[in-house]
């Protein structure tokens, strides 16, 4: 009730500034965000926020609208959002009202994209120089990782499809891009690839499970709220929930299951002597610690992302720690976390298996202790001085 209570209210909020004409047509406001550019600083003065004690920097400035239907247009805008300068250029949101045609400006963001492309025009340089060849090949798996996503997993999460279906089916194939244009074609990269698709399946279950068992509705963040409300509640919530921690565990998962696979190779070819089994142990000794390592990783990178909410919470909240756990917002970055660090766990082992039965396949192992208790024998006196 409360969840229907809320869709209401908040349909109407969106709706607004819509009113229906006389044959039942929506009328609505035009808006546009355009760049603009500060011409000069008209005013500028402190004053104090509406129903709180804080001063803010009020401004009155003169702008020249860059592109969009009013291009060319010079006019005078009241900012309390940002502090702008002489000359910055900025997005401005104009409203032209269905009714009358009035124009509304408002102020939105500052224009920061150079700023980002030079970072990015830095990063795609790195990999060039230290990456190399295997560098430029995981940016192409990664522009074809962005391709499958923007162009297969949101339209079809849009247009209804099951958020689950999909988010493992493209996962799968952002696997098998990703893997076979940086690794090639080969056992190894194949024993990942099958490795990560059964690690998927495996993780979607219990993850699927966790969202299911908790009680998770999706609704941990106002930004779920207005995408169901502009899809008339078409999308499936928690599907969609399920599918972020899916894609979230994608880019650690590669990391693990590929380490793994080579890892296992490498044993293979430097020990062909050693039974499969000292082989199956040493890559798993391998493989926890590099759990130990992503685990930590991956549930601080949930913490950093979720950090203005834990201030907040931690700020205001007078309940227990108890009740501020079992909130949607918390329990969710819970279980994303737990769900991806059970699927970096599963990828070691099931990776270790699959790669060694792949390599080993056909082929005769002959086992030389005598060969095995000299290595070990050294290995006992590294370091030892005498």
């Amino acid at each position: 009730m409360k969840k229907s209570i809320l869709f209401t209210i908040l349909l109407l909020l969106l709706t607004g500034n819509s009113v229906y004409g006389q044959e039942g047509e929506i009328m609505q406001d035009k808006k546009e965000t355009v760049l603009s550019k500060v011409i000069d600083i008209v005013k500028q003065e402190q004053k104090q926020i509406p129903g709180t004690d804080i001063q803010g920097i009020h401004q009155s400035i003169q702008i020249e609208i860059l592109e969009g239907s009013a291009k060319g247009r010079i006019v005078v805008v009241n900012d309390d959002f940002l502090e702008l300068k002489k000359g910055q250029k900025f997005y401005l949101l104009h409203t032209v009202r269905w009714e009358g045609g009035a124009d509304l400006y408002s102020v939105q963001e500052p224009y920061r994209l150079p700023k980002v492309f030079i970072f990015v025009g830095i990063f795609l340089l790195s990999v060039f120089v230290f990456g190399g060849i295997q560098g430029i090949r995981g940016l192409v798996s990664l522009v074809g990782s962005f391709i499958l996503i923007l162009y297969v997993l949101l339209p079809g999460i849009l247009q209804g499809y099951s958020p689950i279906l999909i988010t493992i089916s493209v996962s799968s194939l952002i696997i098998i891009l990703g893997s076979y244009v940086t690794h090639g074609f080969n056992k190894t990269t194949s024993s990942a690839v099958v490795g990560m698709i059964a690690t998927v399946i495996f993780t979607g279950i219990l993850g699927y499970v966790a969202v299911i068992s908790t009680g998770l509705s999706g609704y941990g963040s106002e930004e779920i709220v207005y995408l169901n409300l502009n899809a008339r509640g078409s999308i499936d919530v928690v599907g969609l929930l399920f599918g972020g921690i899916m894609i979230g565990l994608l880019g650690v998962l590669y990391d693990v299951a590929i380490g793994q696979a080579i890892t296992v190779e490498e044993l293979l070819r430097i020990a062909p002597h050693v039974p499969r089994k000292t082989i199956y142990q040493r890559a798993i000794r391998i493989g926890r610690e590099h759990i130990g390592a992503l685990v930590n990783t991956l549930a601080i990178a949930y913490v950093g992302a979720a950090l203005p909410m834990l201030l907040l919470v931690l700020q205001a909240s007078t309940d227990s720690i108890w009740v501020v756990l079992n909130r949607e917002s918390f329990s969710t970055e819970i279980i994303r976390t737990t769900i991806g660090s059970l699927g970096l766990i599963l990828a070691v082992p099931i990776t270790t298996i699959i790669t060694m039965w792949m390599l080993n396949r056909g082929k005769k192992v002959i086992v030389d202790k005598k060969l095995i208790e000299k290595e070990e024998h050294a290995l006992e006196h590294v370091g030892h001085k005498h």
